[in-house]
């Protein structure tokens, strides 16, 4: 093996996951709803995407080779590749949405535009538009005003061009910009014979033009969408004089002034209108410039409108109680009997809920130590946090401001727990505290008792009905103790504790790792067992793809789930020969981080928080836990295998980034993420698919799961 890693671009990658949710769309098993809502996932996956990679990209095009050095490549080229990449996709992405578009005609559902509207729907339409849009609209006459207005991020603008006489080429331009942050940007229609019909926003203000001009004469008017996306790269100053807070606060407040790294446009607006917005906008056509639709800022259509057709949507089952907390009155006497493990979306996140509100009542409880990365809005978790406040418990909370796009939700909250007396403690100087831990002081029998939460998801009873993740509460002293060390690290810095059980990054989680797949390589030398299942969002640190290529080689057999970003080059000859990796996107998305490892026979499992990328080992706090109950160890590999056995949504991840989806190779259908929900509400046992369907190379010793 050559010194040089193989590496796939991360960026490019990146495109290829998000080419797998567009699949989604463009699938005709999916439900038409489900598909216009991939649509939306995409186009908002696409939209931070720029806002972030792409923005960073072009910061380093000053500095080309460290931009190399960054990414593999020239930062200038590499904007070239995604920018081909963007445009392709961009064409597929108008052609799918037409191709929903007959669909839902044959539901009798029509999305029109302001020129096929009934003379009915036409009064409807104005009248809403007077009542409901118009006091919030701005339009602005570009030539009059003092400067060009500002586009805002994530907002979009009809840039308006009203020609008073066409032949003398008298020409007046406007900007409007949609509040769909006070309007929905759809409007239902009233059904007419059995027909629904939907008009988006920006269609209900074309309508009526007129009405928003009429002061001036003119021939004809013409409107066209476009879309800015900006650079979202907060800049912590460094004054030494003010608070995290009150840095990241105003850095929030300058992103949205951030330079321009996209602009989307209508491809059919006229070169004038596009130049002329352009000069104005300081970007030129080398900049990214993307022809698109009629419509932009399709993220919006995540919330299209469910008209009450079943066969249109998924029918998502009603998370099930978790059997072993099923009907039990303390959550904390199950726990101190035995682990938990829970897997979301499958098991209710209520759970987690009530253990946080029987410890804020609990006279025994003394105190409650949690990390807030990602919060939902109206928080069960941070009210069950003030409730414990109010009956006198000592509540301490590890906010980390900076996570990416909620740091503003983070600083209300972190107030809100200030204001109540809950001592709030703002990250670790120079690390995202990205670890899910919640800590639980309980006075037993005159000795302190702990219980804890580890786990792969944030405490967002929201994102816990989409996202699959897992989470383990235990009371186990081996796990705890070190719990409560790392609890005392984030309140004091300079504790940076010693760690057997738990790998923390960033002291020993990369070490440890390297060390397990290091065994794997001795073993496989020595003629035993050797093999390792790895279920991440990312992968994309070159030292940890390194030793898994040096496993490879040595003869130990990798599987992996990687849903996102994946840079290991697969099916490369003397580096990934014993590398199988799939992709999973479906209607959840998989968020938890699983790793299992032979161990010569007695198996090693973890569920962490991390991903292997440089920044989760080497720049964030995050934890992975080792699970030691035999029995959750057996319902971690039948989930791991269930997913493997996928021949429904499962993609394999090649060198080639093609996507192709995984064939079945026997009559059984696998769809993983309905057969584990099935599984755990106890409706499917998986033993003959586990036995009959696992790959080849998986060792015998594995064949007999059954849970």
């Amino acid at each position: 093996m050559s010194k040089k890693v193989p590496l796939i671009n991360r960026d490019l990658s990146w495109l290829s996951f998000n080419a797998r949710v567009l699949q989604e769309a463009e699938d005709t098993t999916v439900p038409l709803i489900e598909r216009i809502r991939f649509l939306g996932i995409f186009s908002n996956n696409r939209d931070e995407f720029f806002r972030v990679r792409v923005a960073t990209i072009r910061r380093m095009v000053k500095w080309p080779h460290k931009g190399k050095q960054m990414f593999g490549e020239f930062p200038n080229v590499l904007l070239e590749n995604i920018q081909k990449i963007v445009i392709r996709q961009q064409k597929k992405f108008e052609k799918i949405y037409e191709s929903i578009l007959g669909e839902l005609k044959k539901e009798n559902i029509f999305l029109v535009n302001e020129k096929q509207l009934s003379e009915s729907h036409q009064q409807y339409v104005r009248s809403y538009f007077h009542d409901q849009v118009y006091p919030f609209l701005v339009p602005i006459m570009l030539e009059s005003a003092p400067k060009f207005p500002y586009l805002k991020d994530k907002s979009t603008y009809l840039i308006i061009k009203i020609a008073q006489s066409i032949k003398e080429k008298k020409w007046k331009y406007a900007l409007i910009e949609l509040p769909t942050d006070v309007v929905s940007r759809f409007l239902v229609l009233p059904a007419t014979d059995h027909q629904r019909m939907i008009i988006l926003l920006d269609d209900v203000i074309r309508f009526c033009l007129d009405d928003i001009f009429s002061v001036f004469t003119y021939e004809k008017i013409e409107s066209y969408t476009v879309k800015i996306t900006r650079d979202a790269e907060l800049d912590i100053e460094g004054d030494i004089s003010k608070s995290l807070m009150e840095k990241v606060s105003k850095s929030v407040k300058m992103r949205k002034k951030g330079a321009p790294v996209r602009l989307a446009y209508d491809e059919k607006i006229p070169d004038d209108l596009l130049n002329f917005m352009l000069k104005k906008i300081n970007m030129d056509k080398s900049d990214y410039l993307i022809p698109g639709g009629r419509y932009h800022n399709f993220r919006d259509f995540m919330n299209f409108p469910d008209l009450g057709k079943k066969n249109l949507r998924y029918n998502i089952p009603h998370p099930a109680d978790h059997p072993d907390l099923m009907g039990q009155r303390s959550v904390f006497k199950v726990i101190r009997q035995k682990d938990v493990l829970l897997a979301y979306p499958y098991h209710s996140f209520h759970h987690i809920i009530d253990l946080l509100r029987e410890a804020s009542i609990d006279p025994k409880v003394e105190s409650i130590k949690i990390t807030l990365y990602r919060a939902a809005i109206n928080s069960g978790i941070v009210n069950a946090l003030i409730n414990a406040v109010k009956n006198g418990k000592q509540v301490t909370a590890v906010v980390e401001l900076q996570a990416r796009f909620d740091e503003e939700a983070n600083i209300a909250f972190a107030n809100k727990l200030q204001e109540e007396g809950a001592q709030v403690i703002f990250g670790v100087p120079g690390l995202k505290v990205h670890s899910k831990l919640f800590l639980i002081a309980r006075k037993e029998e005159g000795k302190t008792v702990h219980y804890a939460h580890l786990g792969t998801g944030n405490f967002n009873e929201q994102t816990a009905k989409l996202y699959c993740d897992h989470s383990l509460l235990t009371s186990d002293k081996k796990i705890t103790e070190e719990v409560v060390k790392l609890f005392s690290f984030y309140r004091d810095n300079f504790k940076t504790g010693m760690y057997k059980r738990l790998l923390v990054s960033p002291f020993n989680m990369r070490k440890k790792f390297l060390q397990m797949i290091g065994d794997e390589i001795k073993n496989a030398e020595a003629g035993k067992p050797a093999y390792m299942y790895i279920k991440m969002n990312s992968l994309v640190d070159a030292e940890m793809i390194k030793k898994l290529y040096q496993a490879s080689e040595a003869g130990v057999k990798i599987k992996m789930i990687i849903r996102g970003i994946c840079s290991l080059v697969t099916e490369l000859k003397g580096y990934s020969d014993n590398i199988e990796v799939i992709s999973i996107v479906d209607k959840f998305l998989e968020h938890s981080r699983i790793f299992i490892f032979a161990n010569n026979g007695d198996e090693r499992y973890f569920i962490s928080s991390a991903d292997w990328m440089y920044r989760n080992l080497d720049h964030r706090s995050e934890v992975a836990l080792p699970i030691y109950d035999k029995d959750l160890q057996k319902q971690l590999m039948t989930y791991i295998q269930i997913q493997l056995n996928d021949n429904n949504k499962a993609r394999i991840v090649d060198k080639e980034q093609k996507n192709e989806y995984k064939k079945r190779s026997s009559a059984a259908s696998v769809r993983s993420q309905d057969d584990i929900s099935r599984w755990l509400n106890g409706k499917w046992k998986p033993e003959k698919l586990v036995s009959a369907t696992i790959v080849e190379k998986t060792p015998a010793t594995l064949l007999n799961i059954v849970v």
